[in-house]
C-alpha cells in the first residue's frame, strides 16, 4: 500500500478501518453502528454522489485552464487542443476527456489563501474554511446524515481511503475505507463484506446466532449503558452486509460486462472509477476516489505528460461516460478537485522546471446532478495568476454540490455541546451550473 507524501509532510490518513466479523471482534458493526440516514428533498436530480481528490493540488495552466498566449516562462511545454464543445480548448494530454466535454463542465478562476497541503484539503473537502477550534464534516458525512440507503449497503465508501472527515459529526458518518484498489478481471476482496479464508455464509450465520445468545445475556446491561444502545441493531446490519449477495456483487468488478469493462484501463484509478460506477448503481450514495502525485515543485512536465495526466485522462473520462452509457449520470453528483493550484511562473529548481502551491488560481470540474456540462464558468487573467473578474470560492462550489443533491447547504447542525453550525457558512449556489 503506497502513501502520498506531500512536500511538507502531509500524509492521506486511513481514518477508519473496517475488519472482518468475528465472534470477538465487530470493527464493521462499529463502523455502522450509527451510520443513520435521512431523507432525499424531492425533486432534487442528484441521489448519489462521486469525489474525486487530486491530492498534491494540480497545475491549472497544463491542464483545464491553458494560456498559450502567455510566455514561456508562464505558458510551459504544452500545446492546446479542441474538445467536442466549440470554443473550450484543454491540455494536450487530456485527449480523452476533450473527446467528452460535453458531459462536464470547467469552473476557472477558483480561488482561496490557504496554501498548505492539510489546510487546502480541509477546505475544498468540505467546503468551509478551516477552524482551529472546530473540524467541519466532509460532503460523504453530511450526504450520509442525509440520504437514505439500502440496510446491505454502507451509504459512504472510500476507495482505497480518503481525507473526507467526519468532523464534528462523529464517528458513525465517517467512510468505509476499502483499503485498497480493484485490479482488472480480479474479484475485489474488501475487509468486513468478502467472505476471506474460506469462511462461509453459513458460518457466518453460527457465530451471528452466537452474537444474538450474548446479546440476550448483556440486555440489562444494554438497558443501561447508553454506548450499547442499539448495538444489536448495528450488528445486524453488519450481518445483513456480509451474507447479503447485493453487497458482495457490487464490490466485485469481475462481474462487470466486459464490453463495458473494457473502456476503463488497468491503472487503479481507472479500476477504481468503474467499482464506483457499480457501487452508485447498487445503492451507495457516496464513494470518494483519490488520485495523488500532483505536488510537483520540480520535473513537473515529465511527471503530468508520462504519467499523472495520461491516468486522469482515462480514468475520468470512463467514469463520465460510464455513468451516461448507464443512465446514471443526471442522478450522480461528480466533483474533481485538488487542494489548489500550481503557480503561473515555472521555477527552476529541477532542469526542466516545476511549480509551486498556489491557492490564489485552481480549476474544479463538477458533473452530473442536474448541473449542465459542455461549459466553462469563471475566468482567469492572462497569466491565470488569480481570477479575471469575481472569483468562485470553494463555499460556492460546496453550496452548488450539495444544492444538486437537494441538500440545503445553509441546513444547521448541532456539535455535541449543542453549538449550531451551518454544514457551508458562507457559500452560494453558482446558478450557471444549473441553467
Amino acid at each position: 500500500m503506497t502513501l502520498k507524501r506531500t512536500c511538507d509532510g502531509y500524509v492521506r490518513r486511513d481514518f477508519l478501518r473496517v475488519g472482518s466479523l468475528t465472534a470477538t471482534s465487530f470493527s464493521l458493526a462499529n463502523y455502522l453502528q450509527m451510520a443513520s440516514a435521512g431523507e432525499i428533498r424531492p425533486g432534487a436530480k442528484g441521489k448519489a454522489a462521486i469525489f474525486i481528490d487530486l491530492n498534491g493540488g494540480p497545475s491549472h495552466i497544463d491542464t483545464f485552464d491553458p494560456k498559450p498566449e502567455a510566455g514561456d516562462d508562464v505558458r510551459g511545454k504544452f500545446t492546446t487542443i479542441d474538445t467536442n464543445v466549440p470554443g473550450i480548448r484543454i491540455s494536450e494530454h487530456l485527449p480523452k476527456l476533450a473527446q467528452c466535454a460535453d458531459k462536464f463542465a470547467i469552473l476557472r478562476g477558483v480561488s482561496h489563501t490557504l496554501a498548505a497541503h492539510r489546510l487546502g484539503s480541509e477546505y475544498v473537502n468540505t467546503g468551509s474554511r478551516p477552524l482551529a477550534s472546530l473540524e467541519y464534516p466532509g460532503f460523504g458525512a453530511v450526504v450520509t446524515r442525509e440520504l437514505s440507503v439500502a440496510p446491505e449497503l454502507p451509504p459512504f465508501v472510500a476507495i482505497p481511503r480518503g481525507n473526507q472527515r467526519a468532523g464534528f459529526l462523529g464517528i458513525q458518518y465517517a467512510p468505509m475505507n476499502t483499503g485498497a484498489s480493484p485490479t482488472a478481471g480480479q474479484a475485489f476482496s474488501v475487509r468486513g463484506i468478502s467472505l476471506d479464508n474460506g469462511m462461509t455464509v453459513e458460518q457466518i450465520e453460527r457465530r451471528q446466532g452466537l452474537l444474538k445468545d450474548l446479546d440476550r445475556a448483556f440486555a440489562e446491561v444494554e438497558q443501561q449503558e447508553q454506548l450499547l444502545v442499539g448495538l444489536n441493531r448495528f450488528n445486524e446490519k453488519a450481518f445483513a452486509m456480509i451474507t447479503s449477495p447485493k453487497a458482495r456483487e457490487a464490490f466485485d468488478i469481475s462481474r462487470e460486462d466486459p464490453s463495458f469493462a473494457k473502456q476503463f484501463s488497468e491503472h487503479a484509478f481507472s479500476q477504481s472509477c468503474l467499482l464506483a460506477i457499480r457501487l452508485v448503481e447498487a445503492g451507495v450514495r457516496f464513494v470518494s476516489l483519490s488520485l495523488g502525485g500532483w505536488d510537483t515543485h520540480t520535473d513537473n512536465f515529465t511527471k503530468l505528460s508520462t504519467k499523472l495526466l495520461p491516468e486522469l485522462d482515462a480514468g475520468l473520462s470512463a467514469l463520465y461516460v460510464g455513468l451516461a452509457q448507464r443512465g446514471l449520470l443526471d442522478s450522480t453528483s461528480v466533483m474533481c478537485t485538488g487542494e489548489f493550484g500550481r503557480t503561473p511562473k515555472i521555477n527552476t529548481r529541477s532542469a526542466e522546471g516545476g511549480r509551486d502551491h498556489y491557492p490564489r488560481c485552481m480549476f474544479m470540474l463538477m458533473a452530473g446532478g442536474g448541473m449542465r456540462g459542455g461549459q466553462v464558468i469563471g475566468e482567469s487573467d492572462d497569466t491565470a495568476a488569480g481570477p479575471r473578474h469575481t472569483g468562485i470560492k470553494p463555499d460556492d462550489v460546496a453550496a452548488s454540490f450539495y444544492h444538486s443533491l437537494g441538500i440545503d447547504h445553509s441546513k444547521e447542525f448541532h456539535t455535541e455541546t449543542g453549538r449550531p453550525i451551518m454544514i457551508v457558512r458562507d457559500g452560494k449556489v453558482i446558478p450557471e451550473l444549473f441553467a
